[in-house]
């Protein structure tokens, strides 16, 4: 498929149009309210200037999505396999598919006014299933596979097990690097760990990209997809690329890229303060122990293909550093309040996605 044929499917397809901007609008609200997550804690402890910090985070971010493109790509495929779109009409594939990315859309400004940090991964998830439930009410040959092994179930393992990494590994690592440096002076470490979390702030920011950017190139050509099979054009759902630098598809991540950084540089600062400040008071070696642990925890999940949250990854460590101090350091009535956004997300996003896609599947003349 080249860009001709995809000129041709956008001139034959509006809906199609309406869905890439909607899903390059959920791809602007992840850099802008769930990406500033990674910098939150260099902030914070003023290891970085933010405005330094927001570039930083924004070139990280694409190249993660560059980097994950030809080389991690499991993410990208669990997302695709989430709700099975292909007996629908193309019409109504993307029908459905743009009143999800609406969904999730109206939950990240809505959690962003409010400064609670909120999982757009999770989001989308909510609002792709929220719009095949719709598709399935209306009896479209959609269906939501269930299952040990279905994308479902892979991303409530990635939640539990995201959760329990990022405190316990946040808790042994602050320990351990206490046990190594316990007799030397603070004076002396706190210039090198100052640096050394701008660069765990960096990889976290890069995992970001690499997580999230695959979520949505994913999304991206699907939708495409939907009106290329239609044509019997050759355009693969999948985003295996395995090392292939010639790939038609490179374009697909560039833009995801771009959007994501353009998100990410205006910054939500909201969260941030949040995030940095409104869980546990940090020194700059705390805040790398939080940082690198939650990077590596996102990483291994992209290569094990778990959709997992930024968020909810970077507060878990954070709860686990301040915990290493005692119970007490934590202010847990602000965990509390994410967690209860945490908990809303799925219903809230499967609701909104529902009604939406119900809405605009009744509009005479829309669906197919």
């Amino acid at each position: 498929m080249n860009f001709g044929d995809l000129f041709t499917l956008l001139g034959e397809y509006p809906i199609l149009i309406l869905c890439l901007i909607l899903v390059l609008g959920v791809v602007f609200v992840n850099g802008w309210t769930d990406a500033p997550n990674a910098i939150a804690t260099c902030i914070s402890t003023k290891s970085i200037k933010p405005k330094y910090a927001l570039i930083m985070a924004a070139i990280a971010n694409l190249i993660g999505v560059m980097v994950a493109f030809f080389f991690i790509d499991a993410v990208a495929g669990t997302i695709q396999d989430m709700v099975d779109f292909s007996k629908a009409s193309p019409t109504d594939s993307l029908i459905a598919l743009s009143a999800g990315m609406l969904g999730v859309c109206v939950w990240g400004v809505f959690t962003w006014y409010f400064g609670i940090p909120s999982s757009e991964s999770h989001s989308l998830i909510g609002g792709l299933t929220g719009a095949g439930l719709a598709a399935m009410t209306l009896k479209l040959n959609v269906t939501i596979p269930f299952g040990p092994l279905s994308s479902w179930a892979l991303t409530l393992y990635g939640l539990v097990g995201s959760i329990i990494f990022g405190f316990f590994g946040g808790l042994l690592l602050t320990k351990l690097i206490v046990l190594i440096f316990k007799k030397v002076d603070r004076r002396i470490t706190k210039k090198p760990f100052k640096y050394a979390q701008v660069f765990s702030g960096g990889c976290l920011a890069f995992a970001h990209g690499a997580q999230d950017g695959l979520k949505f190139v994913g999304i991206f050509v699907m939708a495409i997809n939907f009106a290329a099979e239609a044509h019997n054009l050759e355009f693969d759902t999948q985003i295996p690329i395995t090392n292939d630098l010639t790939s038609s598809l490179w374009w697909v991540a560039v833009v995801v890229a771009l959007f994501i950084g353009l998100g990410t540089s205006i910054g939500g600062f909201k969260i941030i303060k949040k995030i940095g400040q409104g869980l546990s008071k940090m020194e700059t070696y705390q805040g790398f122990a939080s940082d690198l642990t939650s990077g590596i925890g996102i990483l291994l999940a992209s290569f094990l293909g778990l959709p997992i949250s930024t968020s909810q990854v970077a507060t878990s460590s954070i709860l686990g550093v301040g915990a290493s101090k005692g119970i007490r350091r934590v202010k847990w009535n602000a965990f509390i309040e994410m967690v209860i956004t945490w908990v809303c997300c799925f219903p809230g996003t499967i609701l909104i996605g529902y009604i939406f896609t119900l809405i605009f599947l009744n509009i005479p003349g829309l669906g197919g």
